[in-house]
């Protein structure tokens, strides 16, 4: 069968297997959720297994190393699939949610409800506990969920939705529902891209290549997760130690996550005292420091920042600097720069806390805390199927609720306009 006759085949599938979605009852998704868990738990060797082959494989090609922690799997992340499938358990049901009623004057009683999507389908790349939390989170909301993963991680991919469809499908879930494009030429993204009449929304979620394509391309609607050039913020008010750790966790955590730190501002008043022990501490961790004429002034060695360190992503123990004259300047640095994602300030001042938030334009904005709380479990979603930087139908980190649309339920009594 021909490449496209094959996606074309599947995504038929999905569309069908969501109509019986749309009518499943909580019990029985729960029911799926939690068998799926104790699958992946079961057959975590296999999926290991199928992990050390793609590791193997992209070391082969060189590829570097904050690639290869997005890619690779252990027991611990296998365990964190499974208790992500478990809390989106936990979760009410959003379908059928009612969020609106009215009775009119004429007597028409208007009442406004949760429903699926329908299929949801998701291009993504390198992180194989994706295809996890993807068929998880459709499925708890009701969506059929056709996934088209990375070539880098196709066996680990594999593994995981076999084993949890198998599960799922023992469960009650209708056959049909989960699909895995196994084909990993690129030619399958642009088919999956143009089957409008099967698909009702495409989630691209990778790096900003991937997402540009699928934006320009895509006759599916697309909903938007964005690369994450996030900023921490230290104010002149900032407790040094609180800045500190918070940059640091930000920055070294995980540093090929969307939502570590690329970009720190330091305030003028405190950059004296403060890049000195930044230095100290990143230097400890294998982190490249770039500055700007005032922190390479401030700091002897430091490497030059660019006009293009200031607008990359770099997925690696890089980390730009800045010195700012005061909180208006960095929110100026921030909204010119950042993708929408995360950003944080560093205060104890109360004012310039309420300033920064109103001010920044972006999905999650804190005080006093670190860009890697935007995920869906710190959220407290179960997972989430991505975090979306656009401003219409969902924002921030998309748990259940961002996976459904909402239908309006009309009675009447014989009524007529």
């Amino acid at each position: 069968m021909a490449l496209q006759d094959k996606i074309v085949n599947q995504a038929r599938l999905a569309k069908e297997a969501s109509r019986s979605m749309n009518m499943l009852s909580t019990i029985t998704k729960n029911n799926a959720l939690l068998a799926m868990a104790r699958a992946l738990e079961q057959r975590s060797s296999a999926i290991l297994e199928a992990n050390a082959v793609d590791l193997e494989e992209a070391r082969k090609k060189g590829i570097k190393r904050s690639f290869l922690d997005r890619l690779m799997l252990d027991e611990s992340r296998v365990a964190g699939m499974a208790d992500g499938l478990r809390q989106a358990a936990a979760l009410p049901d959003p379908i059928w949610e009612e969020d609106y009623a009215n009775v009119r004057p004429n007597g028409l009683e208007i009442r406004r409800v949760r429903v699926p999507l329908g299929v949801v389908g998701m291009i993504y790349e390198a992180r194989p506990n994706v295809t996890a939390d993807a068929i998880g989170l459709c499925l708890k909301s009701g969506n059929a969920v056709i996934l088209r993963g990375g070539s880098e991680a196709i066996i680990s991919n594999k593994a995981i939705a076999g084993i949890m469809a198998e599960a799922a499908y023992h469960a009650g879930i209708p056959e049909g529902a989960i699909q895995l494009v196994e084909q990993t030429d690129r030619a399958a993204v642009d088919v999956l891209l143009q089957l409008r009449d099967y698909i009702d929304v495409i989630i691209p979620r990778g790096g900003a290549g991937l997402i540009q394509k699928v934006v320009t391309d895509s006759k599916v609607p697309v909903i938007e997760t964005g690369t994450g050039i996030c900023h921490t913020f230290v104010d002149e008010s900032a407790d040094l130690d609180k800045a500190l750790k918070i940059a640091v966790n930000a920055k070294t955590s995980r540093p090929a996550v969307c939502n570590a730190m690329e970009t720190l501002l330091v305030h003028e008043r405190v950059a004296a005292d403060f890049l000195p022990l930044l230095v100290k501490a990143m230097s400890e961790k294998n982190c490249e420091l770039r500055g700007c004429p005032k922190c390479r002034e401030l700091v002897v060695g430091m490497g030059e920042a660019t006009e293009e360190d200031w607008a990359t992503e770099y997925d690696d123990l890089i980390l730009s600097v800045k010195v700012v004259a005061d909180i208006q300047e960095a929110v100026e640095h921030i909204n010119r720069y950042n993708t929408g994602h995360s950003e944080t300030i560093v205060t104890e001042s109360l004012a310039n806390a309420r300033l920064f938030q109103r001010c920044i334009d972006a999905a999650t904005v804190y005080v006093n805390a670190s860009t890697r709380f935007s995920d869906g479990c710190e959220f407290g979603f179960g997972a989430e199927i991505g975090i979306s930087t656009q401003k219409l139908h969902a924002r921030g980190p998309m748990g259940l609720k961002a996976l459904t649309s909402t239908k309006y339920l009309i009675m009447g009594d014989g009524q007529v306009r």
